[in-house]
């Protein structure tokens, strides 16, 4: 009996592969081992956050800017009364007569009003944003921002109603 050349190949091939069975007995197992086990809780400690206090100067222009927009919303609030008996008269009116013309011109004073607390936010804002990228504190300058924003919300509701009832 003859060699036949193309075997060689396939039997070079195989050969390999005779390795791969070895018994299983001969190897560890890869199951979880008893100190391999975990047991407990495991907590990270967070460290507190501390924030330096915000400089003087920031906490001072904080309360100038509340006064500010206080001082803007007493404006707004006294203005109102007048311009709701404007806008109750122009009530009903057509675009462009005398009793709509006035009571734009008193919607834009109220706006004008809302405009300065608005002003006194934005830079509030900033204050807020400013503190936050330098790490300080800033629970002060929020409580301002929010009581502001407060007072904005409620001129905004009183200046949406007046104009929606001259529509």
């Amino acid at each position: 009996m003859r060699f036949k050349p193309t075997a060689l190949p396939l039997l070079i091939l195989a050969l390999p592969l005779t390795a791969c069975a070895s018994a299983s007995d001969a190897y560890p197992s890869l199951a979880i081992r008893e100190g391999e086990r975990v047991e407990g809780t495991m907590t990270p400690v967070i460290p507190p956050v501390i924030r330096p206090a915000a400089p003087a100067g920031v906490l001072s222009r904080v309360d100038q800017l509340e006064a500010e927009a206080s001082s803007a919303n007493q404006a707004f609030m006294s203005a109102t009364p007048a311009a709701r008996r404007v806008v109750g008269a122009a009530r009903g009116q057509d675009i462009g007569s005398e009793n709509w013309s006035v009571a734009q011109v008193a919607l834009a004073g109220l706006e004008a009003e809302r405009s300065k607390a608005m002003t006194a936010l934005a830079d509030l804002d900033r204050l807020y944003v400013d503190a936050g990228v330098a790490g300080t504190e800033i629970e002060r300058i929020a409580s301002a921002r929010e009581s502001v924003m407060s007072l904005v919300e409620q001129q905004d509701a009183v200046l949406e109603e007046l104009a929606g009832s001259l529509r």
